[in-house]
């Protein structure tokens, strides 16, 4: 799932001068504060105007310079003081009172975060969405006309060799990990302004302007390049580690569940072994399909991990062709749209405004799958679930590994984690929220539970029909969320190495060494994303038991999820209380 970067990093606003009407309730005073808020912030940050579907600010980028930024940071904390000041906290609804409690929230964590962690210093990466992505959701996902979108990205691309001057002056030694994929990256921007700008542009009289408009971006991005490559690779450390008191203080802001760092990960060794245990029952079962002749492995630590291994090689050699993986994905999600409605699931949403489209080349390679969901203030757009062929530049043996990897059962699981009913559905829904704060300042963790979530629940409700292949790609999937939090955790706080990362990930979550590999990068690469889909997953799954229990005959689950999904994509502690309440009420 890709979503906006966090917004508002530090960008409270001058607000106590905003004087409420008397006739305003505390409710009102609430919205018209983050009305405000919001207002400015687009102003100051046109960048997250256009990720959240505000088209007004396209044709301009963030001043990034180190005095703006601290000005964001001042802004913050004022906003944070005068929020209590200007709003009555005790005056508001009980609804009210959760949105109060986000945006305080927000403005603490974009604080801290601003404070504690250095990215326009120490990580490249966080230039590459001005750089790139600021043009490219212009011609990719705007709902203005074709025209106007080519105008306002010519006119962003100016202001780009602008980012890469602050860029150069400000980033200091980075850690090499980062530094290795910012290099990457940086000339996939240069390919994307040589080439695929035009192709997203197509036919167009504006062709000229734009390719004029590229020509300082690409000599900008060259010498960036070389920077990257000379100046900054000579200064490059091996220091990556968060450490275990920041760590712990930004995973439970960010995941902002209600349990500690150290309490995570408790819960995911333990399900960690429990969730091997279910693969081996799999693949026990399995055993005499795919191996008639051979006796099953003994039953050890040895013998049952040979077991489960030797079962998931077998079962990915069952995969559609590269040619027909779009034909297979939609047929997949007929099936799935279909069992949903038999089966009552949920409502699904109408009209049904998910595109399913082949993945544009340059944006291949790092997965097979993602949802781009319909921007949240412009949510009549598309959304789109982008599937991807391998790269046409892959060599045999690596398009047959990617197959296998993402065979015909692993396809169905992702497109109910990406699609139906999980990120499209809930996003659908949750662009319905009639809270303005919910809608821009939703949880990642909620986003990516809810949709690790609808993994299991569709094969436990009977979709696949009792396929054991596929239940047995489903466990491995969700064995990879688990074991992506406790390499979150131990790589950050412990002193785990590479190798034993690597032994966790191929021997302990049945990865291939390529892809193990690369999520050790992507740990030391980035602090808390990765437990979002497990600690965002045990809370729904927590949440079920006990209303299912409390309910008893009574419990309707179709009715159930969408009391989960009713409400936006708030931090998951809220659900207990916000589900039970909308319970007491009709569906």
């Amino acid at each position: 799932m890709k979503f906006p970067s966090s917004l508002f990093l530090g960008l409270g606003l001058a607000l106590a001068s905003t004087t409420p009407l008397p006739a305003q309730t505390a409710d009102a005073k609430l919205e018209t504060f983050f009305k405000t808020y919001l207002e400015e912030t687009f102003q100051l940050r046109p960048m997250d105007a256009t990720s959240l579907g505000d088209h007004r600010f396209d044709h301009l980028l963030d001043d990034i310079s180190p005095k703006a930024r601290a000005g964001w940071l001042a802004h913050a904390k004022r906003t944070l003081e005068t929020l209590p000041k200007t709003v009555p906290y005790d005056q508001l609804s009980r609804n009210s009172q959760i949105d109060f409690e986000i945006l305080r929230d927000d403005l603490t964590r974009s604080i801290w975060l601003t404070e504690n962690t250095h990215p326009f210093e120490e990580d490249p990466r966080t230039y590459g969405g001005y750089i790139s992505d600021s043009v490219y959701t212009l011609l990719a996902q705007s709902t203005l006309p074709k025209e106007t979108n080519i105008k306002n990205a010519i006119a962003r691309m100016a202001h780009i060799p602008g980012i890469v001057k602050v860029a150069r002056e400000t980033l200091q030694s980075i850690p090499q990990s980062i530094l290795d994929t910012a290099i990457l990256q940086n000339r996939g921007a240069i390919s994307f302004y040589e080439e695929e700008v035009f192709t997203l542009a197509g036919e167009t009289p504006q062709l000229a302007a734009l390719q004029s408009a590229a020509k300082p971006v690409v000599a900008a991005l060259k010498e960036y390049q070389t920077f990257l490559e000379k100046e900054l690779r000579a200064k490059a450390t091996d220091h990556w580690r968060m450490g275990k008191e920041k760590f712990s203080r930004k995973l439970e802001l960010e995941l902002d569940t209600g349990r500690s760092a150290d309490e995570v990960l408790a819960d995911a060794e333990a399900e960690f072994a429990r969730v091997q245990r279910d693969m081996y029952v799999i693949a026990r079962q399995l055993w005499s399909h795919y191996f008639p002749k051979t006796p099953l492995p003994p039953d050890d630590d040895q013998g049952r991990h040979d077991a489960i291994a030797s079962i998931i090689r077998e079962v990915s050699h069952e995969h559609g062709k590269p040619e027909n993986l779009i034909t297979d994905t939609r047929a997949t999600v007929d099936r799935i749209k279909a069992f949903i409605k038999d089966h009552d699931i949920l409502r699904l949403p109408e009209p049904d405004r998910c595109q399913i489209l082949e993945m544009p080349e340059f944006r291949r390679g790092n997965s097979v799958a993602y949802l781009e969901s319909a921007l949240p203030l412009d949510p009549s757009g598309p959304s789109t679930y982008a599937v991807s062929p391998p790269p046409s530049d892959w060599k045999p043996e690596r398009v047959q590994t990617f197959l296998e990897e993402y065979n015909k059962h692993m396809l169905q699981v992702l497109t109910i984690h990406e699609a139906y009913p999980g990120h499209y559905v809930q996003l659908e829904y949750s662009n319905r929220c009639p809270s303005r704060i919910r809608l821009i300042l939703g949880s990642g963790t909620f986003k990516e539970g809810w949709a690790v979530y609808t993994e299991q629940m569709m094969i436990d409700q009977g979709y696949g029909a009792g396929d054991l292949a596929l239940r047995l790609n489903q466990l491995k999937f969700y064995l990879r969320a688990v074991t992506n939090s406790i390499l979150d955790h131990k790589m950050h706080c412990t002193a785990m190495t590479d190798d034993e990362a690597l032994h966790l990930l191929t021997h302990g979550a049945f990865q291939s060494e390529g892809e193990a590999k690369l999520k050790i990068i992507r740990s030391k690469q980035s602090t808390a994303q990765l437990s979002t889909y497990f600690a965002g997953r045990m809370a729904f799954y927590r949440l079920r038991q006990q209303i299912q229990r409390e309910l008893g005959e009574k419990f309707d689950l179709g009715r159930y999820h969408e009391a989960v999904i009713d409400h936006g994509s708030v931090p998951v502690k809220y659900l207990p209380e916000l589900v039970r309440t909308r319970l007491a009420n009709p569906r």
